[in-house]
């Protein structure tokens, strides 16, 4: 994830009461609860890359003898799977 962990509940918070002071939504839910969910998306877009880089290194971890014999520079590796794991399933980070 790159930014702290522990701005993501101001940054939902400054979201939800935005987008409730300009009057862009009319909340049904309490605005605790409000922040909560954005909070949520956040996070769950935030983990994307982290859940890729982890499956990345499962990846490269079952041919690591390979890598090694090879003597491969492996950041490069994990680095060319990634992009090509992104490019492969349209993903946006």
């Amino acid at each position: 994830m790159r930014i702290p962990r522990t701005w993501v509940s101001l940054i939902a918070k400054k979201i939800a009461d935005g987008i409730v002071s300009k009057q862009l939504v009319t909340p049904r839910i309490p605005p605790g609860q409000l922040t909560s969910n954005i909070e949520e998306l956040i996070l769950n877009e935030l983990m994307a890359e982290d859940r890729l880089n982890e499956e990345v290194r499962e990846i490269l971890k079952k041919h690591n003898s390979e890598i090694e014999r090879g003597r491969l520079d492996y950041r490069k590796l994990f680095d060319l799977t990634k992009q090509k794991i992104v490019k492969e399933r349209n993903l946006i980070l």
